[in-house]
């Protein structure tokens, strides 16, 4: 067992256990009346046009988005309060793409904290932490190279394994494999679905392209029109699943291994609809 996952031996059924919540940004409802359940050691694609909430979901998983209604249960207890076993990685890098701080030193400002920041002073337990984390994201080799030597792929499995540092259950992923090349994110995805197979730790990655995680997810989460559907790929990624979430005829092809979301009479808005394959979008994610 990976040293920094804490016992299981107590683990709770279910991850994540949610009824009817409610979450605003900006005073805009972006989810109202959504249920989860998701199981303990799962991993969870979650898909969306943007601004339909992927973003606001996973900061209202880990407690940064107040909840306006509705009931949550995380990791087997009410609310957020084991928000320090939820680890998390946002769409937008807190240092610098000329950083020249270490890999290892990045990864160690975050242990024992629960928000980035330098830490101070060393340890023998600091280091073994760092080394597992490091080791978890197949990033041993990267620990003494400064964070803009880095490829894309790299520099974005160090901040994963930032996220491990710490004993966690559950990993919070925000478009980790945004402008990355295939190899790169194939390589993640390997990881992570590593991380739930030998470690139970639970992961909800939010993507715009579906098709590079369907040979490593368990369910889907889509989200559209402020409400959402959790389930395999076959019962949530279909026609009929997606014209009721998404109040339009929508229709799926499939080619080669590959999906094709689109409206059935080839127009989707651009607010409200998704393809199934990558868009160019803001590097800072889509707001919601």
């Amino acid at each position: 067992m990976n040293p920094q996952h804490p016992s299981s031996a107590q683990a709770p059924d279910w991850a994540i256990e949610a009824q009817g919540l409610r979450c605003a940004l900006n005073q805009r409802v972006v989810l109202d009346g959504l249920d989860l359940r998701i199981g303990v050691g799962q991993f969870v694609g979650v898909f969306g046009a943007n601004g339909a909430g992927k973003t606001t979901l996973l900061r209202t998983l880990l407690g940064l988005q107040p909840l306006q209604s509705g009931r949550l249960r995380l990791l087997g207890r009410d609310g957020v309060a084991l928000r320090t076993q939820v680890g998390y990685v946002s769409q937008r890098d807190p240092v610098g793409a000329d950083s020249f701080l270490r890999a290892r030193s990045y990864v160690a400002t975050a242990w024992q904290g629960e928000r980035w920041g330098l830490g101070l002073g060393q340890s023998a337990q600091r280091a073994q932490a760092v080394a597992a984390a490091l080791r978890a994201m197949d990033a041993a080799d990267l620990a003494d190279r400064s964070l803009d030597a880095l490829s894309g792929g790299q520099r974005q499995r160090v901040r994963i394994a930032q996220a491990l540092v710490n004993p966690v259950r559950m990993l919070l992923l925000d478009e980790p494999l945004s402008n990355l090349d295939p190899q790169a994110q194939q390589r993640i995805l390997h990881t992570a679905r590593r991380l739930c197979t030998e470690h139970g730790i639970t992961v909800l990655m939010t993507a715009h392209d579906i098709n590079p995680l369907l040979p490593h997810m368990d369910q889907v989460l889509y989200l559209a029109g402020g409400k959402g559907r959790l389930g395999t790929v076959d019962a949530v990624v279909n026609g009929p699943a997606l014209t009721a979430l998404y109040g339009l005829p929508m229709a799926v092809a499939r080619d080669a291994g590959y999906v094709f979301i689109h409206p059935a009479g080839g127009f989707m808005p651009e607010e409200s609809a998704h393809c199934g394959h990558d868009h160019a979008h803001a590097p800072g994610g889509d707001g919601a």
